[in-house]
């Protein structure tokens, strides 16, 4: 297991040890013991002297020595054409990975329609979230901007089924010539504390037909306790593991002669922090794709987080974190798909990115020359888009461009 003394962030904890006061002088044995300092290191962190280091100093002396860009970059994002186009009273949100298959691209994303009635009114009948009331529909592309909607994928159950209220947020794994549709299941009536599952579909054709699993691959944990009846997520006894309310976001990737499910995890009675909601990612693992899958007792494996988003990478695998937590909005990777180390922090990442599985990702930053994300029109309707994204290698100041555009008009008045 690599030593987390060289994460970014997690030079905190070094601190945390190191110091009980930023304002007193560290012991010089103590700190020389725990983070390495160098000329070399002093002269690229710009440190005045060794002996009176500042917290920040400190964590700085405790990053990684591979800093680079190779994982940094930037995203555009554009409207697509076609079923996928904007279409006011329907949602279409959460896109899948895409595959190609016969020259096209697939892509699985939760569909709905009607607007949100929240949950003040008849729980039963009314939508409560734009994710209420879907199915998984999916569509196909020859270029990526265009795009034909096939129909519906995966449907929700029969009255009484774990699935019966809504199945969304999707993903695809392909895996010797068979297919492979992991999804968020909630069943009726879907009131604030209700616990959802994930589901699984398979077929032999991204066409399907899709044989569904008659009951979840994977649950909350069940060591959070409730306190009272009122119907408040926050009001509790024991808030329980980091997924003790919510498994969300489930995407299956083939690693290491395994199969491991990464998802979101929400807790019972989650709070608000210094980096916003209490999300954190987990993993269970299994021998075969259908399971059963098994917690890593590792969990949770991230600090921070949302949507899953998770690809092969350099024989490990990239994690993309963000909108919540203390390391949102960054890159991280794991050579053995657990302990995840921060490679970059990434500013304006889109939302519910599907990753195009047929791209290079031999270059940090390759999984995300262009994928799919969505948009919210507005809380009641929201459409899937195109992201295009590429490296970011140089850095110009702010207002820089209208500086030099200033400068040669003065230059050409001059020459008048």
């Amino acid at each position: 297991m690599r030593k987390y003394i060289k994460n970014i962030v997690l030079g905190m904890a070094v601190l945390a040890v190191l110091s009980g006061c930023a304002t007193q002088p560290m012991n010089k044995q103590s700190e020389e013991q725990a983070i390495e300092i160098t000329d070399e290191k002093m002269d690229f962190l710009g440190i005045t002297n060794k002996e009176y280091l500042s917290a920040a100093s400190k964590r700085a002396l405790a990053w990684s020595d591979d800093l680079n860009n190779e994982w940094f970059g930037e995203f555009t994002v554009h409207d697509l054409k076609g079923d996928l186009a904007y279409e006011e009273g329907v949602v279409r949100r959460d896109p899948s990975a895409m595959i190609q298959h016969n020259g096209k691209y697939y892509v699985w994303y939760s569909k709905s329609v009607g607007k949100v009635d929240g949950f003040a009114g008849d729980i039963e009948n009314d939508k409560v979230f734009p994710w209420d009331r879907c199915d998984i529909w999916y569509a196909t592309s020859e270029d990526g901007w265009t795009w034909k909607e096939e129909g519906i994928a995966v449907a929700r159950g029969e009255k009484g089924a774990y699935d019966d209220r809504s199945v969304f947020t999707t993903e695809i794994m392909e895996h010797e010539g068979m297919y492979y549709l992991v999804y968020q299941t909630v069943k009726s009536p879907y009131n604030v504390r209700v616990k959802n599952q994930v589901g699984l579909a398979w077929s032999n054709s991204p066409d399907g037909p899709w044989t569904k699993s008659k009951e979840p691959i994977l649950s909350p944990a069940d060591n959070g306790v409730w306190k009272g009846d009122e119907d408040n997520r926050f009001i509790v006894e024991k808030k329980g593991d980091f997924d003790s309310h919510k498994v969300h976001d489930p995407c299956i990737i083939p690693f290491k002669g395994k199969f491991y499910l990464y998802y979101k995890g929400e807790q019972m009675g989650e709070e608000i922090t210094f980096g916003g909601r209490q999300i954190r990612h987990g993993v269970a693992i299994a021998d075969n794709p259908k399971g059963p899958y098994i917690k890593s007792k590792y969990n949770p494996i991230s600090n921070s987080g949302h949507e899953i988003c998770v690809w092969p990478q350099d024989g490990g695998i990239g994690s993309l974190i963000t909108t919540d937590g203390p390391e949102k909005n960054t890159i991280q990777w794991a050579p053995d798909g657990i302990n995840f180390e921060i490679k970059t922090v990434i500013p304006g990442a889109p939302h519910a990115i599907g990753l195009n599985r047929e791209l290079d990702t031999s270059r940090p930053f390759g999984a995300f020359d262009w994928g799919l994300t969505h948009k919210y029109q507005s809380y009641d309707w929201q459409y899937i888009r195109r992201f295009q994204g590429k490296r970011k290698t140089t850095h110009k100041a702010k207002g820089e461009a209208g500086a030099k555009e200033a400068s040669d008009a003065v230059s050409k008045k001059r020459k008048e």
